[in-house]
């Protein structure tokens, strides 16, 4: 996500000047933003006006131009006048941004852009400090929570020297009292050198371990025990008349103790000390606190983080079952997976020593061991039990966990990827997860502390602060009254936008892109800003239709305020809401870049174009009369508990189009992605990730593999491209390899690859552009000179088929690539899928980062596909609709159904109802999000579940089924 802040009156005048307006003008706002003459990537020279501070959505089938005239016209333009405005100095540290390819935009305000991309990997991100609501809350634990004892649970208490005078003399009053002041807490060490300052400060006695002790000279302690030392300050009978002199002890005691000191009647039986402190303190084990700051609850500081977890809340242990993952196997055979078969090194002469004291052998199979040996195998034999004479053992041995642990602290990157495939996340035992140190989480505030605020979703958090006032103190309530507004107002956008069921706790890594997009969109009706140009790249991603409404009211909430907002956006709803349509088309990539209607949503519905017919009824996506029955076998999971599952049993029937649906946060990807998938992957290819807590799984065998299609995009460098994500290239450079021309020059497959030296053109290194650095200009792309952007040199260029060159072929689109490969079977089998998925205008060789999101999922979707299936493959979809329009989301009903009749399991998460409502069989979790969900609430076919009445997906899948046609096509395969 980029952004750019209004900047002020620099705005007015800028905007001024780049509008043409006389100075008198200027308070006069543009009607329209016009683009003049648009040619970005495919746009066919657009010229556009746009009404300003209208909800404004670009609509227009996959690929037609929607992002390139937002994103990549009007925002770049709007960002790089934004830049304009600074210094060629500063531009300089910034780098700079071309101008895009359009004669002149005018009426442009300053722009953000709200994109797509999750909005940081970094595992310290969460909700709530990507939100700030954390910062504030931080801020009001710091200035208003009280603080508890981590070891007897009571209110530490906090005394100021005249207050621990008056205590002595009320409760020690005649008695004789020892006024010690604590120098050495809980630690090992002989302190000689301490006993020698001690007495050069002119005291004569200490209490070492509850003892009362002459100092000594040279005297010392037992340097491998814990010690307790604390400095006799005085001893004295307690009496008014004595009050000077018992403040004079209780300063002296506080300065020597660091502000913490402790006093003991000698007399009585058990003596306990009893302590006091300037500080935050527990009166009776003396436990004391710093003063709380706001970095006391940051778990990226130092001074809050959870020392054993360094703030993250997980910790990476080495595992028993990932060292041992085969427990059939001996030692010898590579049992103990880091050390593999045997070879003649140290490590196993001592293991067979040790072996050899329990009468076993390196070749015993390990579940043939007693535990009691395979335990100090992994976990090592102390120096204490080598030294005991009753033990069989005669040397300390380290173990094969804790040597592995060791090692992932190695300097070497080798080691450390080597040691990671043993190690998984846990939660920190420590902090239990909460990331910060028990100190920070002993500071509460009406009975919860920090850690327990940042886990609960958003609702019940909001329900918390909810009359909060009422169970603080009146000084409390005096502190935090700014801090609860601002608060409960962040809270409050964040539900506006349907986030209820998130907590401030998440990691932002975890969230899916329209998530992530939701809370930058949260952020900004927060800061109140007026007169910019909003840009979204479909907000209504992963949002269940029930939360569609909040989130048009939140854009509708930042157009009333005075803003302009442009949606790229498929979703019918946010069509229909809108002021303002721009229906691009009318095909796709060189098919598409034009304007085929724009109005309002009535005049669109009018237009005749193919978003309209959709959109009127005229086109549908049909359903099947007939569903598949499937194998009448099922996959069951049984008593999933991850996060908000309540003890879920999950039976998938196989052989069947399964659609998994339910409201955001209801639990799909928890049951899906983190429970169900990584079963299936470990069971398959032995995969490391360890699925959430489940009871038990049933009818494994009835799968053989396992693919996941999921969002990620297809390659972050313009050198990946569909052709080489898809392998395809390896087959084309093949074919080229086995050419005459290429036999007879000695030329192999890879004289065709242009990552490699050989074939490709060394000026440019395969790139076909060659970038030049401006210094304080933008940098500039321009074609090889040498090459003339066609990647290869001449030799490697000479070798055709069927007239075509390498570079020919990457150039060509998927669509005219499926004729041309005619009779190539092993190549035309992957093209001819990219062009079932709705890809056929891209062209093989096109740049993987200028891939929409939707784009690149379908480009996966048709590697996978063009794969042999077995008839027993086993498909999980995360949401295939996102960025696909109507027409292209009829496309993708058809190559599911196409594999669905093939025999395989199809299972879609999805909120989209036109994928559905062509399931054979839905399983909607719910009811609600977060807390309130978590639970199975209907399945069955589309229509038992719209009949059904429970849960939310019911109430609209009935409506679109009122509305919905049903084809009389056969089940191919039952």
């Amino acid at each position: 996500m980029t952004e750019l802040p209004a900047a002020g009156p620099v705005t007015v005048h800028t905007h001024g000047q780049l509008n043409g307006h006389s100075p008198a003008s200027q308070h006069l706002e543009a009607p329209f933003i016009e683009v003049y003459g648009a040619r970005e990537h495919n746009l066919k020279n657009v010229t556009v006006k746009i009404p300003r501070n209208r909800l404004v959505v670009f609509t227009g089938i996959s690929g037609s131009g929607k992002s390139s005239l937002a994103f990549d016209t009007i925002y770049a333009e709007g960002q790089r006048r934004y830049m304009e405005t600074f210094s060629a100095y500063a531009r300089s540290f910034m780098g700079g941004l071309e101008r895009p390819d359009v004669d002149k935009i005018e009426g442009l305000s300053p722009v953000i852009s709200i994109e797509q991309k999750t909005t940081s990997r970094n595992p310290r991100s969460t909700v709530g400090t990507i939100t700030e609501i954390y910062d504030f809350l931080r801020l009001l634990y710091a200035r208003t929570a009280e603080a508890f004892s981590y070891a007897t649970g009571k209110k530490m208490i906090r005394q100021s020297d005249d207050q621990i005078i008056n205590y002595i003399l009320k409760h020690f009053d005649g008695k004789k009292l020892v006024v010690l002041a604590p120098v050495v807490k809980g630690r090992k060490g002989h302190y000689r050198e301490d006993f020698q300052k001690i007495a050069k400060l002119g005291f004569t006695k200490v209490r070492v371990d509850g003892e009362l002790l002459d100092i000594t000279p040279k005297m010392q302690v037992d340097r491998y025990k814990i010690h307790d030392i604390e400095i006799v300050i005085d001893r004295l009978v307690v009496k008014e008349e004595d009050r000077f002199r018992l403040s004079g002890s209780v300063q002296n005691a506080l300065t020597h103790g660091k502000g913490t000191m402790l006093v003991l009647d000698p007399d009585a039986k058990k003596a306990q000390p009893q302590f006091f402190s300037r500080f935050l303190m527990d009166p009776t084990t003396g436990i004391a606190y710093d003063d709380p700051a706001p970095n006391t609850f940051s778990f990226n500081s130092p001074y809050g983080a959870c020392p054993t977890c360094n703030g993250l809340g997980e910790v990476q242990e080495i595992t028993e079952e990932s060292v041992l993952p085969d427990r059939k196997l001996s030692i010898a055979r590579g049992g103990i997976a880091p050390l593999g078969d045997y070879r003649d090194i140290w490590i196993f002469q001592q293991l067979q020593v040790i072996l050899k004291k329990h009468k076993a052998t390196l070749n015993t199979p390990i579940d043939k061991l007693p535990e009691d040996l395979l335990k100090r195998l992994l976990h090592g034999i102390s120096e204490d039990e080598a030294d005991d004479s009753k033990s069989q053992y005669t040397e300390a041995f380290e173990g094969i966990i804790p040597f592995l642990s060791r090692q992932m602290d190695s300097e070497s990157d080798n080691i450390r990827e080597w040691i990671a495939q043993y190690a998984q996340a846990q939660a920190c035992p420590e902090c239990e997860g909460y990331r910060l140190k028990k100190e920070s989480l002993h500071f509460k505030m009406d009975g919860k502390n920090i850690g327990e605020l940042s886990v609960m979703d958003l609702n019940e958090l909001a329900a918390w602060f909810e009359g909060l006032e009422s169970r603080l103190t009146d000084r409390q309530n005096v502190i935090a009254r700014e801090l609860l507004k601002e608060i409960r107002k962040r809270i409050g956008f964040l539900l506006e936008v349907g986030l209820d069921y998130l907590n401030l706790h998440r990691p932002v890594r975890t969230l899916s892109g329209g998530e992530s997009q939701r809370i930058r969109l949260a952020t900004q009706i927060g800061t109140q800003l007026v007169g910019v140009l909003y840009i979204m790249d479909e907000p209504s991603i992963g949002l269940h239709q029930r939360d569609n409404e909040r989130l048009i009211k939140a854009l509708q909430h930042l157009r009333d305020i005075g803003n302009s907002v442009i949606v790229v956006e498929h979703d019918k709803d946010m069509i229909l809401h809108a002021d303002h349509v721009l229906d691009i088309g009318p095909g796709a990539g060189i098919h598409g870049g034009h304007i085929v209607a724009s109005g309002t949503p009535q005049e669109i519905l009018n237009s005749g174009s193919l978003t309209s017919q959709y959109l009127s009824g005229q086109k549908h996506i049909e359903m099947r009369k007939k569903k598949r029955k499937g194998e009448g076998a099922e996959l069951v999971l049984k008593g999933a508990k991850g996060n908000n599952l309540k003890n879920v049993t999950l039976k998938v029937p196989l052989g069947k189009l399964v659609a998994v649906t339910g409201v955001s946060g209801s639990g799909k990807s928890t049951l899906i992605h983190d429970t169900l998938y990584p079963i299936l992957n470990q069971h398959f290819f032995n995969s490391k990730k360890e699925p959430l807590a489940y009871s038990a799984i049933e009818g494994l065998d009835l799968v053989d593999k396992v693919i996941e299609v999921d969002q990620s995009p297809i390659g972050r460098t313009p050198r990946s491209n569909p052709a080489t994500y898809t392998g395809v290239f390896t087959e084309i450079r093949q074919l080229f390899g086995e050419m005459a021309e290429a036999k007879i020059r000695g030329y192999g497959p890879g004289r065709f690859s242009f990552n490699v030296k050989g074939g490709r053109c060394e000026t440019c290194e395969g790139a076909g552009i060659r970038t030049i650095e401006m210094n304080f200009l933008p940098d500039v792309h321009v074609p090889c000179e040498t090459c003339k952007g066609r990647r290869y040199n001449r030799e490697t260029l000479e070798v055709r088929f069927k007239g075509k060159s390498i570079t020919d072929i990457l150039d060509m689109t998927v669509e005219k690539a499926v004729e041309f490969f005619e009779f190539q079977p092993r190549i035309l089998r992957k093209i001819k899928t990219l062009n079932e998925v709705g890809l056929g205008y891209l062209t093989l060789g096109q740049q993987a980062t200028t891939l929409s999101g939707g784009e690149a999922q379908r480009v996966k979707l048709a590697t996978e596909l063009s794969k042999k299936d077995t008839g027993k493959t086993f498909y999980i979809l995360d949401e295939p609709t996102t960025g696909l329009h109507f027409e292209d989301i009829n496309h993708l009903a058809d190559v599911l159904q196409k594999l669905a009749d093939k025999g395989n399991t199809v299972l879609i998460i999805e909120h989209n109802l036109d994928l559905i409502k062509v399931a054979d069989h839905v399983i909607d979790i719910g009811p609600e999000g977060g807390a309130g969900g978590g639970t199975i609430v209907a399945q069955g076919t589309p229509e038992q579940v719209a009949k059904s009445d429970k849960g939310h997906t019911a109430r609209f899948l009935a409506e679109e089924l009122k509305v919905s046609k049903y084809s009389e096509a056969k089940v191919e395969k039952v």
